[in-house]
């Protein structure tokens, strides 16, 4: 097939190279986890989808011309060492995406990016790969000398349902009236790990919570 090389076919494959590098980078944003995150390395993905794109548009079926692109990105240096396999995937996404825009396979190039894109959304909702079960360790002390033992122990049971979904206890340490305890827990929101040990802490008896979370990336 001869590729058009008019500015209308360019115009089309510039921004269908944006739609979809935006639709990459949107994913990336959100099943992105850890402290690693980069603005630049999300506005890149766009950028990258665009501009591989316009070279494929460029080089046609000049094979000279080819030779002379490869010639001019040899000069460049490219310094930022990528810290997470899971960015150099989605580098090289935005590359193959650009080629097929560029090369103007057009149906290869939305297909595959919706096929890619579904894969990776389905990852991150299923936590695909994750081994550990719980979210961290949580560990409160309660005072059961009192006189509100039953009373207490109702209500701190209510919150723990409220705000975890599995507990596995693992350790029970008694001194006097004083028991200390520590558990496993799986949240079911760990953004709300702050209203857990506030809900806690106005339980009668209870005193001295701590909830120590993991990186969702690191198996522990």
């Amino acid at each position: 097939m001869i590729p058009d090389n008019s500015l209308s076919t360019m115009a089309l494959s510039l921004l269908l190279a944006f739609v979809l590098g935006q639709l990459i980078a949107w994913v990336y944003l959100w099943t992105h986890g850890g402290l690693s995150y980069s603005r630049t390395f999300t506005q890149s993905l766009v950028l990258l989808t665009m501009v591989v794109s316009l070279v494929m548009f460029v080089i046609g079926n000049s094979i000279i011309t080819a030779f002379g692109l490869i010639g001019a990105l040899a000069i460049i240096r490219f310094r930022n060492v990528l810290k997470d396999t899971r960015d150099t995937v989605f580098v090289f996404f935005a590359l193959v995406l650009g080629m097929a825009l560029g090369s103007q396979r057009y149906q290869a190039a939305i297909m595959g990016a919706m096929a890619l894109l579904l894969v990776t959304a389905y990852l991150h909702v299923t936590s695909f790969g994750t081994k550990g079960h719980f979210d961290g360790h949580l560990s409160y002390r309660m005072d059961s000398g009192q006189g509100t033992d039953s009373g207490a122990l109702a209500a701190l049971q209510l919150q723990l349902k409220r705000f975890c979904r599995r507990m596995k206890p693992i350790s029970e340490r008694r001194s006097g009236s004083v028991a200390e305890y520590v558990y496993q827990v799986r949240l079911r929101d760990r953004a709300r790990g702050g209203e857990l040990l506030e809900a806690l802490r106005a339980v009668p008896g209870v005193g001295e919570v701590t909830l120590v979370l993991r990186d969702e990336l690191a198996e522990i």
